[in-house]
């Protein structure tokens, strides 16, 4: 029942973490090098992050340099950016790219909370998920008459303290990225 617990907490952890991830990628009024994550280029034939193929830095607050490693990619990465949905015009400078990001309307910063608020629902969905996995396998133990029924009680409140705990967690991380994104 141990390992099943410790399973389910890595799990949650996981989804914790994926959710964090998630909301890196979600665009602020601040410059994040996180929203150039998934834009990728063609490099040697192969589709890859700008990420790997360049510098990213954040010189101002509200501005992303991209210094890429080789200059005939300038353009690429150019075309990459503005063919993403980030909404947002790059400019060039022959040795970089710089991407200003201007001030969000409140309209934007409304349907951005509504992005976090439904990401965050699905990170709660898959803690759930994870505990009634959990759940599951608990009780087939104690059909088998491999755990008792004191055992399965004690591992149902620990299970549901774990669910509580990473839920709770999830909340706090929206309500700080509710803050960042309404911040002006």
């Amino acid at each position: 029942m141990q390992d099943l617990l410790k399973d389910a907490e890595h799990r949650m952890k996981q989804a914790v973490e994926a959710t964090l991830h998630d909301f890196q990628r979600i665009r602020t009024g601040r410059a994040n090098p996180g929203v150039l994550e998934k834009i990728t280029i063609s490099y040697y034939g192969v589709d890859t992050p700008v990420t790997q193929v360049a510098n990213i830095s954040v010189p101002e607050p509200r501005q992303i340099l991209i210094q890429p490693y080789e200059k005939n990619l300038v353009s690429q990465i150019e075309k990459a950016i503005m063919a993403s949905d980030l909404g947002i015009m790059p400019s060039t400078d022959g040795n970089g790219i710089r991407i200003n990001f201007p001030q969000m309307t409140e309209e934007r910063r409304k349907e951005m909370v509504k992005q976090v608020h439904s990401r965050t629902e699905e990170g709660r969905v898959a803690v759930r998920n994870v505990r009634r996995d959990a759940l599951h396998h608990a009780q087939a133990k104690l059909k088998d008459k491999e755990v008792s029924e004191d055992e399965m009680k004690s591992f149902e409140k620990r299970i549901q303290e774990l669910t509580d705990k990473y839920v709770h967690e999830m909340d706090g991380l929206q309500k700080n990225k509710d803050e960042e994104l309404m911040e002006i």
